[in-house]
């Protein structure tokens, strides 16, 4: 099947398809094509496609392909152009654009929207969603940084000292953790609140401070759920309060198929300090996160604050929201073509296809059935208890004799040692006591230095324990020699354990050949 990437609409830089991803859908057994100048803005050429494997065509050639790939809903005109039984696989909104749905329809043709991936584990891979709003988190961070005219991080410098900027992130999904995360990495001290408080570890994680509210929800599909009149109310104090204290505000709610819900009111605008910036990431022409807020510009208030209302964060970074967006139509590929045979595979039954069907040959399949991603599967009924199993719970000394056989076993040791031998036991038990305290209390990012301690101790054990057993094999005391080579191994365990898992972690930060 032939795969066609057009130029996208004036004002749009980004492309569907990369050199680097048209390589790959070319390996799934695709022929690909592109028009002319379509990467352009990007920083793609034509050239650069060529050298790819894909042909370079002009707009009627492209639209003439099986299956036509791009970011938005082509124009009416462009639409025109696509055959009946091909299929368009791009962003389509299809929760507020009941009228293209139709048109599909009438058009013959299968539609695949890239931004109504279910949020499930597997389908990470293909959510287009959290791929531009990665992006945008990050450029986001960059623009208020532009507007700020201060630097984030903290100095001490001849001249006096200069304190961090604060900033608060409302909505820690993805776009709201690449925020925290660059602002962080920038040296700004970082704040952040969600309404599900099970995220608070993932600040914590990035270095920030996790600000309650007193609303809290479980999603189910993965977005979250407008607040009712009460829940807002409640809020919007929060907010208010904290765009007091921090300088810079970056808001990143939205509603699938609705305006964005209001989180900075008027009066919470009004009570911030001059200088101080808001990033509207939900704003949009049907209404932003901020009650100021312009779609696509930037204002400033009486009172000197600056409000960005960009919506076009993604193509502020088109070459890698390119690729990201590329990377992410070639995981679709590769879940709907089994075989590699360049053959597209629609199997209705997966979650995943059928979440993103809109039409198919024509036929309306919009809406799909709702997926509960949160839901924790059905635990089987326990079977009944078989009539030979014991009829009460074990006492406690049954549950737990081999502690207290190892306890007796231990003092009996430590009684009939030699006298000489007393204090060993001792700076043994201590060593136990201390360490344990020592390693439990060391932060998790420490663990791989803290193991190659371990594994350089862990050495020296097996030098001395091959000492002993020398000594024992010319003493002929066979005990020592049982004992050291009982050492060496449990020591040995531990070096090439530590080595492996080293290794093991090393491999997560490889780069796929693919």
């Amino acid at each position: 099947m032939l795969i066609g990437i057009p130029k996208e609409a004036p004002g749009q830089k980004l492309v569907a398809a990369t050199p680097d991803t048209t390589a790959k859908l070319i390996k799934l057994g695709y022929d690909v094509c592109v028009e002319t100048g379509a990467g352009i803005e990007a920083a793609y050429r034509d050239a650069d496609y060529e050298a790819a494997g894909a042909k370079i065509v002009d707009t009627q050639e492209v639209f003439a392909s099986d299956i036509v790939c791009c970011l938005d809903t082509p124009s009416a005109e462009k639409l025109a152009l696509i055959k009946q039984g091909a299929t368009l696989i791009c962003r389509m909104n299809p929760w507020g654009n009941a009228d293209d749905i139709e048109t599909f329809k009438g058009m013959g043709i299968t539609a695949l929207a890239m931004d109504a991936v279910p949020r499930l584990t597997r389908a990470q891979s293909l959510d287009v969603r959290s791929s531009m709003m990665n992006v945008s988190g990050y450029r986001a961070v960059i623009e208020a940084a532009n507007e700020f005219g201060r630097t984030f991080a903290g100095q001490v410098t001849a001249a006096g000292k200069t304190q961090p900027a604060k900033v608060y992130v409302i909505g820690v999904g993805v776009a709201g953790l690449s925020a925290l995360g660059t602002a962080g990495s920038m040296g700004a001290q970082i704040f952040a609140t969600d309404v599900r408080p099970e995220v608070a570890d993932q600040v914590e994680s990035l270095g920030g401070t996790f600000v309650e509210i007193p609303v809290k929800q479980e999603s189910k599909d993965g977005y979250a759920k407008a607040l009712d009149e009460e829940q807002q109310k409640l809020t919007l104090a929060v907010y208010t309060e904290q765009c007091a204290k921090n300088d810079i505000i970056i808001t990143t709610a939205a509603v699938p198929g609705r305006p964005a819900p209001l989180l900075i009111t008027e009066e919470a605008v009004a009570g911030m300090k001059p200088g101080s910036v808001i990033v509207d990431m939900g704003a949009s022409p049907l209404g932003g996160n901020c009650a100021l807020s312009k779609p696509g510009e930037v204002v400033v208030t009486d009172n000197g604050v600056t409000i960005i209302g960009y919506m076009d964060l993604p193509s502020r970074m088109p070459g890698q929201s390119s690729q990201l967006y590329g990377q992410n139509i070639v995981n679709f590929f590769k879940l709907t073509t089994p075989s590699k045979d360049g053959q597209l595979v629609l199997d209705e039954d997966d979650a995943v296809v059928r979440g993103v069907t809109v039409t198919l040959a024509g036929e309306g399949m919009w809406p799909p059935p709702a997926v509960q991603v949160s839901a924790a599967p059905k635990q089987e009924e326990a079977a009944p208890v078989a009539a030979e199993a014991e009829p009460e719970e074990k006492s406690g000394f049954a549950k737990h004799w081999w502690k207290v056989l190892a306890a007796i076993l231990l003092v009996l040791l430590v009684l009939f040692a030699p006298e000489s031998m007393q204090t060993h036991f001792t700076v043994f038990a201590l060593a136990c006591v201390v360490g344990f305290y020592v390693i439990t209390a060391v932060t998790h990012s420490l663990h791989t230095p803290l193991m190659s301690e371990t594994n350089a101790i862990s050495g020296i054990i097996v030098v001395g324990a091959v000492f002993q057993v020398v000594t024992g094999l010319v003493t002929g005391n066979m005990a020592i020699v049982v004992l050291s080579a009982i050492a060496v191994a449990i020591a040995s365990i531990n070096i090439f354990g530590g080595f492996l898992v080293t290794r093991r972690m090393l491999k997560m930060f490889e780069r796929s050949s693919e």
